[in-house]
């Protein structure tokens, strides 16, 4: 290796004492090494290279504001015990809920089997009047869910799912006992008033009572052929017309293909079984003349 002259040697030296001398203005200097012979060249001694003690103390103050590792932990931990909070109450919420979900499905099981000795050609009022007995229950029942959910304001949907199966259930009761009682077919805001239920503040969901209308009609095809077994041979054309009216009255809605069209595709089958039984009835002769112009009027908007 070819050594290097005296001069760039004096120089070299020169440049590095004065940089040793002003070393804290850059804690970690830069030294061309490759210029650097160990024959020819002795460094400063290693005290001298050493950094000050304030440099340590300086840089930790700098580094110890908002994003040190402390407060982001602190962070991390006090977001997740809100979530956990959170959580911990809308689990109580929802147990609370089901708890009452479930004694509205005991009451609906007690009105149903109520209703069932309609089949056996049981007197009507007899039989509406046991069930309507267990409607002040559900009321109670309803009240009491009013006010768990007003509990949480504005997280009506978020709950709805833990009692919309009940309430379906409940629309298709009432509903029936109110076609068996009118003929007719209940209105919402009348099974909301029957449930003591306010739009304003816990209202009857519109799709839960056009699933619990639905659920409903699965009942009549079975309630036609039981009454023509016992001799009411006017009861299918009774029961075409009001399913003809009813399922005119849903082709109205654009149905999306979600439960509610499924429940209403199954309306079809329930009003084409109507249809044969009240056909056979009239093959058969056995429907009186006077109702042969209410049969026409059923056949013509099915």
């Amino acid at each position: 290796m070819k050594r290097i002259p005296n001069i760039m040697l004096s120089a070299f030296r020169n440049t590095c004492t004065t940089l040793c001398s002003h070393h804290f203005l850059n804690p970690k200097p830069y030294f061309p090494l490759f210029l650097i012979s160990t024959q020819n060249i002795s460094l400063p001694n290693s005290t001298s290279l050493s950094k000050p003690r304030y440099w340590h103390s300086t840089f930790f103050s700098m580094t110890s504001g908002a994003d040190s590792p402390n407060l982001s932990s602190e962070k991390l931990e006090k977001q997740f015990e809100d979530f956990r909070v959170r959580l911990e109450e809308s689990g109580n919420l929802k147990e609370r809920i089901r708890a009452v979900a479930t004694e509205i499905d005991s009451v609906t099981r007690l009105i149903y089997a109520s209703l069932l000795l309609v089949h056996q050609s049981r007197p009507v009022a007899e039989v509406i009047e046991k069930a309507k007995s267990q409607i002040g229950v559900l009321k109670e029942l309803y009240s009491r869910l009013s006010e768990i959910v007003s509990e949480c304001p504005g997280q009506y949907y978020r709950y709805h799912g833990d009692w919309k199966s009940e309430t379906q259930t409940v629309v298709s009761l009432l509903a029936f006992m109110h076609w068996l009682e009118t003929g007719t077919l209940v209105l919402h805001s009348e099974v909301e008033e029957k449930l003591g239920l306010t739009p304003t503040e816990f209202g009857l969901d519109v799709d839960d009572y056009l699933i619990g209308i639905c659920f409903m009609s699965n009942e009549l095809p079975r309630y036609v052929v039981n009454q023509v077994t016992a001799g009411d041979y006017d009861c299918p054309r009774k029961v075409l017309k009001f399913l003809t009216d009813l399922h005119a009255a849903f082709r109205m809605l654009n149905l999306r293909n979600d439960f509610l069209r499924k429940k209403f595709d199954g309306m079809k089958y329930d009003l084409r079984k109507v249809e044969e039984v009240f056909y056979d009835v009239k093959i058969r002769g056995l429907a009186a003349n006077g109702d042969s112009a209410g049969a026409k009027q059923a056949q013509g908007q099915s």
